[in-house]
């Protein structure tokens, strides 16, 4: 959204519901010895294209940051992708400092992992999907797969972090099982995977929030839990709005009267 910068009487008119149009025409009808329009509402259509035009501060991130885990239980063997990306804009609205901290674990298997033939599963199609995308895909007996994204949007100021840029991506493998966590240019991404039986997803990135699971086999307990996290700078003070205000009223008096007003 482009929010254009407006002057103080430009403001208190918006508010007052003088159109800028009527408000300059108001001195030349009083010269001219014609009365005012005086006030007047604007219509709905109209005010639908100002939207976001008077916000002060009001939309502007300080804070952006994403919590991804992954996990897989199978057997006797486990593995854990999990990463954090934060983005911190109050220093610059256009390039934020970003940390990124990748873990990923993987524990030695005492069995081998059950492997079942002729069961297949295809998500695939899920790289082309954009918006929020949450997908189970089970082919086998006794699974336990969830996922759960939540989001929290609050006022306030940027968290301090003492966390330095880590390397773009972190890999652990033991046998058959693979974890990575990854951050790929504008891109964020987990991954869990064992050779034969399936894989587990979840990523950000331009346009695509995602969470994927797809098993093929039996027993296996999954899960996908991604949180995000969203500060907006607090707006400016009341006292501050308040002196703005006055000092519109005081540049736009007159403005809308015709005689006898």
């Amino acid at each position: 959204m482009n929010i254009a910068i407006w002057t103080h009487s430009a403001l208190l008119l918006a508010l007052l519901g003088i159109a800028p149009a009527q408000a300059a025409d108001a001195p030349k009808a009083q010269e001219q010895g014609r009365p005012g329009k005086g006030l007047s509402e604007i219509p709905d259509p109209e005010l639908n294209l100002m939207r976001g035009r008077y916000t002060v501060n009001g939309n502007a991130v300080a804070w952006f940051g994403v919590t991804m885990i992954s996990q897989w239980q199978a057997g006797n063997q486990s593995a854990q992708s999990a990463l954090t990306l934060g983005m911190d804009f109050s220093h610059n609205a256009t390039t934020p400092k970003v940390s990124f901290t990748p873990s990923v674990t993987v524990t030695a298997p005492d069995a081998p992992l059950p492997v079942t033939p002729g069961r297949s599963v295809d998500s695939s199609g899920l790289q082309n999907v954009a918006g929020l995308t949450q997908s189970v895909q089970v082919a086998g007996d006794n699974n336990v797969a969830s996922n759960a994204t939540q989001l929290n949007v609050r006022e306030g100021s940027a968290p301090t972090t003492t966390t330095e840029q880590s390397a773009p991506q972190a890999a652990a493998q033991q046998g058959g099982v693979s974890a990575v966590a990854q951050r790929d240019g504008n891109s964020a991404s987990v991954q869990l995977q064992i050779q034969g039986v399936g894989a587990v997803q979840q990523w950000i990135r331009n346009g695509s929030v995602g969470q994927s699971i797809a098993i093929a086999s039996d027993g296996q307990s999954v899960s996908n839990r991604m949180q995000i996290d969203l500060v907006r700078q607090t707006l400016a003070s009341s006292g501050s709005l308040n002196q703005n205000v006055a000092q519109a009223m005081s540049m736009v008096r007159g403005v809308g009267r015709g005689p006898g007003q």
